[in-house]
């Protein structure tokens, strides 16, 4: 008796232990998202990143955001989807570094690094959005799967917008548009019930 109570007990501890985890890991995806994309933002306002390297850096995020959601797709992160996750956002964090810090830079107060910036910190808000979200239980791994599968494709048009080294103000508006509908998908996930 005594035997079964101690093994049902191990089996609940390692559940949660392993739910902890994967909630732990998705959110601290998450918040590195969000980090990465301040950083792209901050390097765009101080004119470190012109629109064309924000735009490969935009790219970059894609790949780990379509990543992401893939790992979450069935409500957790195993520990070798982690290292991988991982591994890819300490790339992207020194390519950054690297773009930022090489001999290019940007006019931050041009009309196309302006609209960057603003599609960028949207990113941000969007990602601290689906953050809070997992923080409060208000969003499940599975929904943040969603919604980071959104958020990829919100960063693949900045990326495309911005490749040839200028956003311009239709293609701002189409991305606008869609980070709009993206922005009611998280309300809708964070108020679900």
């Amino acid at each position: 008796m005594n035997i079964r109570l101690i093994t049902a007990t191990a089996v609940a501890s390692i559940a949660f232990v392993s739910g902890a985890f994967a909630d732990t890991a998705a959110t601290a995806d998450v918040q590195r998202d969000v980090n990465q994309q301040q950083r792209i933002e901050e390097g765009l306002k101080s004119g470190q990143l012109n629109t064309k390297e924000a735009s490969k850096l935009e790219r970059e995020e894609t790949k780990v955001e379509r990543d992401q959601t893939r790992a979450l797709k069935d409500g957790t992160v195993s520990a070798q989807e982690q290292h991988k996750l991982t591994a890819e956002e300490n790339k992207v964090s020194r390519d950054i570094y690297q773009q930022k810090h090489d001999a290019q830079t940007g006019n931050p107060n041009s009309a196309s690094s302006q609209r960057m910036q603003a599609d960028v910190q949207r990113d941000v808000n969007q990602q601290q959005r689906i953050e809070q979200g997992l923080k409060s239980g208000q969003v499940t791994n599975r929904e943040a799967a969603k919604l980071e599968h959104g958020q990829a494709r919100d960063t693949a048009r900045e990326a495309r917008a911005g490749a040839d080294g200028h956003v311009g103000a239709a293609e701002q508006k189409h991305i606008q548009a869609a980070e709009d509908r993206q922005s009611h998908r998280i309300y809708r996930k964070k108020h679900n019930g």
